[in-house]
């Protein structure tokens, strides 16, 4: 299979996707469970997805690194109500200090 088919396949699986979001009743949105859910899933997805870049290894072991110190380091400067360029700056800082003392 060469490269172009997969995308070509997987851009022919979106459309579909989102076609398929279009034809849910109006209905079935509207009902509370659903609303509440649509509104947590992004961030549990979104959360998923850090903690796994966070801590994943290659081969799919937890791997401790100069990556969880950045992690830290946003998560205080989020508490902390920074602007979104400071907590990127602080996870950066804290990643490249970790990594240049050798961690």
């Amino acid at each position: 299979m060469t490269i172009w088919i997969a995308i070509g396949l997987t851009a022919v699986g979106c459309y579909l996707v989102k076609l398929l979001g279009l034809l849910v009743p109006a209905g079935a949105l509207e009902r509370p469970l659903v609303q509440r859910l649509s509104a947590l899933l992004p961030v549990a997805l979104l959360a998923a997805l850090t903690a796994q870049q966070a801590f994943g290894g290659a081969d799919g072991s937890l791997v401790v690194d100069a990556r969880v110190a950045g992690l830290v380091a946003a998560g205080i400067t989020l508490v902390l109500r920074a602007p979104f360029l400071v907590v990127i700056g602080a996870a950066v800082v804290a990643t490249a200090g970790i990594r240049a003392l050798g961690g």
